[in-house]
């Protein structure tokens, strides 16, 4: 259990105290002045691992079940004894240009809360520090930790999706530079791109339900004063919505551009070859037509035909290309 529980602490008045190593001593005090909340952190556990946990708390089973597969959309569930959330932090490769997501389980109630990581992407150490360094938020017990979490969640949906704003802008960039770029590894980033905004609206998404719920009170476990609060959390997560929609929008209208230009493209290069042909069908046509083994044929005896043929040819090229030259063609 050491290697799984990452920090596990009571607080007291909005502040840390030590106390028993054992799970259920610790809960027990805790409940015992009623003023004080047992936070554990947990890290990937295994089945085996988090049975000790759920008996000593007394989670749901269908809670517990969640918790332990992971791969849970955003949600917000309220069983007899206890408060479950799970929300889906993400991260930024800067390195790679792609987003991760992972997974956080919170389970809160009677002076406790409980917190399931998989991942590396949940920012709980900061949270806790930030918690710490605030006791006035975190006298307000399991809530604070609900609240802090989710904003530290969605705060970092805010700077994701700046990311990927810069990310669209050099691929907008790119798509309209005079010279194109190549058009294959174009498709490719912005079809990437768009598979990362797909990751990060998975995980955010889903979770407005959740923060609608609690914005508008009367959530078992949660302190009704906390309302201000979770809204605050519900306009950060609003916003990075917009963004990401618009983020997927603009990639959508991004590919359309960038198809038609390949379109365009396309259309130009066969203008040019049509153009060329053209001017080699008409050298081609009279050479093809002396190459003929006839007796009787015009001007085969005249000393000057052998010139005017190859001046009259390239004086019809030549006539082409001025006509398609002035039509863009070339």
């Amino acid at each position: 259990m050491r290697r799984v529980i990452v920090d596990s602490a009571i607080y007291r008045d909005g502040r840390r105290t030590d106390g028993p190593a054992d799970l259920s001593d610790a809960l027990d005090q805790a409940r015992a002045t009623g003023d004080a909340f047992l936070w554990v952190g947990l890290h990937e556990p295994t089945e085996a691992e988090f049975d000790h946990v759920a008996s000593e708390f007394a989670l749901h089973p269908l809670a517990v079940e969640d918790a332990l597969k992971a791969h849970q959309r955003p949600k917000l569930e309220v069983y007899d004894d206890s408060l479950f959330a799970v929300l889906k932090p993400v991260d930024y490769e800067p390195e790679s240009d792609r987003v991760s997501s992972g997974e956080l389980m919170l389970f809160m109630g009677d002076s406790f809360v409980v917190t399931v990581r998989h991942g590396e992407g949940a920012p709980l150490a900061q949270v806790r520090r930030r918690l710490e360094a605030d006791p006035e938020v975190l006298k307000h017990g399991p809530t604070a930790v609900l609240y802090a979490v989710s904003d530290a969640i969605v705060d970092h949906y805010l700077d994701v999706a700046g990311e990927l704003q810069v990310d669209l802008e050099e691929l907008e960039a790119d798509v309209f530079a005079p010279t194109g770029g190549n058009p294959a590894n174009t498709a490719e980033r912005i079809y990437t791109a768009k598979r990362q905004v797909l990751e990060f609206r998975r995980a955010s998404g889903p979770l407005a339900g959740p923060m609608s719920r609690l914005t508008g009170g009367s959530v078992p476990f949660v302190n009704e004063r906390s309302q201000p609060f979770f809204r605050d959390v519900n306009d950060h997560l609003l916003r990075a919505n917009e963004q990401v929609e618009g983020l997927d929008r603009l990639l959508s209208d991004v590919l359309s551009a960038h198809l038609a230009q390949m379109g365009v493209r396309q259309n130009d290069d066969m203008r040019k070859i049509s153009a060329w042909a053209a001017m080699a069908a008409v050298p081609t046509m009279v050479a093809g037509i002396y190459g003929m083994n006839f007796d009787h044929m015009p001007e085969l005896r005249w000393v000057a035909s052998y010139p005017v043929v190859l001046v009259a040819m390239a004086g019809i090229v030549l006539t082409l290309y001025r006509m398609f030259k002035r039509r863009g063609w070339m």
